[in-house]
């Protein structure tokens, strides 16, 4: 396990600028993303309106998105480039759904 620890430590400072950038900004947007989530899920157990189920999946995709995003340089090691690229910008398609959701959410009565 002690041997882990350099790795760990050599990727974080092996982050370019802009990729410590987009990390930070990343794990904002999961942790914000998964708080909006949990509360707007809470407003819908309280008042069991269909809308806010529906955010709070918008919500939770917002998070989903964020938390690959921030795991990207930490998966480099275990899988290829490629295979790392292509989860990034597939996971984007989240916030395609997340910002659909908010719309449907937003147009029903």
């Amino acid at each position: 396990m002690p041997a882990l620890i350099p790795d760990i430590v050599a990727t974080v400072v092996a982050l370019t600028l802009a990729q410590q950038l987009e990390q930070t900004i990343s794990f904002g947007i999961f942790v914000l993303g998964g708080a909006l989530a949990v509360l707007s899920a809470l407003a819908w157990r309280r008042e069991r309106d269909r809308r806010m189920a529906v955010v709070a999946v918008g919500y939770l995709m917002f998070a989903i998105y964020g938390f690959v995003v921030f795991l990207e340089y930490y998966l480099l090691p275990y899988l290829t480039v490629r295979t790392v690229e292509l989860l990034e910008h597939s996971v984007a398609a989240l916030i395609l759904v997340g910002l659909l959701a908010f719309f449907v959410a937003l147009t029903r009565e």
